[in-house]
């Protein structure tokens, strides 16, 4: 008895379901955002590749 107590006190779980929950959420933003995100990393990438010719 003291040991399924013991389990229910336990916190540890608790850790990993707010890190679940952060995964899934950040995911979400992904997702939503995606085009744009895509847009914002291409004129980054093009802007390195035009400027790369000066180096």
């Amino acid at each position: 008895m003291n040991e399924l107590v013991a389990f229910w006190k336990e916190e540890d779980g608790v850790a990993v379901v707010e890190i679940v929950l952060i995964l899934v959420v950040l995911i979400a933003l992904v997702l939503v955002f995606k085009d744009r995100i895509t847009s914002v990393l291409k004129g980054i990438l093009d802007k390195v590749e035009k400027q790369s010719g000066r180096v």
